[in-house]
């Protein structure tokens, strides 16, 4: 087992739970997608999963081992995040910033071996932002900064990926092209935990289903199995019509508009 989280519980407040008795694994080669309503605990769960916050209850482990006794350098050279947004400091250039997924394995002020140039380039390349290369990341659209950081984390070259909503400011093309690319890592065995909002498109792109709701895991499994117009419904509130494209295909899910009343 690649990543596993152990009956994990947090509290931002010390009283209502974000986190609630989660137990949770991901296998190499697998994705499991977390979907949920908003504050359902999906990103906290990865910030749990990724060692940026302790659980209150419960332990996290990777590959066995107890993240919390892995230090930071270690855990980067096994794990990244792409997180929702990410502070940006100093005025780097976008290779600068693809090129800190690098530190992990050669320090903040190694010089660039060969291997670390394949890396960046190939990094750079997939998220299709090579001539983004000279620009501040600053000065590059939501949607650009994202497959930025998802470079910078594929230039890690991590054994397990772990992506919060990381679609959400992508059009089309390349939301198909950055979960194209995860789908593409899954395969050659990393382990992918995967926050995103677009149902369908977890279906459709991701090995399992993990459906929160108030902190709790309410079911888990394949998104056939899971995302079922019953079970959609009781989470989200909504009126739902699950469909397939074919038989054996993934399923579909498309809110069903009743007026002002929803």
């Amino acid at each position: 087992m690649r990543l596993r989280v152990e009956s994990v519980s947090f509290s931002y407040d010390g009283s209502v739970r974000a986190v609630d008795s989660i137990d949770l694994s991901v296998e190499a080669a697998t994705s499991v997608a977390l979907v949920g309503p908003n504050g359902s605990g999906k990103s906290t769960l990865l910030n749990l999963a990724s060692g940026a916050l302790r659980p209150l209850e419960g332990r996290v482990l990777l590959e066995g081992v107890p993240i919390s006794t892995l230090s930071s350098r270690q855990l980067a050279r096994r794990m990244a995040m792409v997180a929702q947004e990410r502070p940006l400091g100093f005025d780097f250039t976008v290779r600068e910033v693809v090129a800190m997924g690098r530190i992990p394995h050669t320090g903040r002020f190694s010089r660039e071996s060969k291997a670390d140039r394949c890396a960046i380039g190939e990094a750079m390349a997939l998220c299709d932002i090579e001539d983004l290369s000279a620009r501040s990341i600053r000065a590059v659209s939501g949607g650009e900064r994202q497959r930025v950081f998802l470079s910078m984390a594929l230039a890690q070259r991590p054994e397990t990926l772990l992506l919060d909503e990381p679609t959400t400011h992508l059009d089309l093309r390349h939301q198909v092209q950055f979960m194209t690319i995860v789908q593409d890592r899954v395969q050659a065995g990393t382990a992918a935990a995967i926050s995103i909002h677009d149902l369908s498109l977890a279906a459709q792109t991701c090995d399992r289903i993990a459906l929160l709701a108030a902190g709790r895991l309410e079911a888990l499994g394949d998104p056939k199995r899971i995302l079922t117009q019953e079970n959609v419904e009781q989470v989200f509130g909504v009126p739902v019509d699950v469909g397939h494209h074919r038989s054996d295909g993934p399923p579909y899910v498309i809110p069903r508009l009743s007026g002002p009343s929803l």
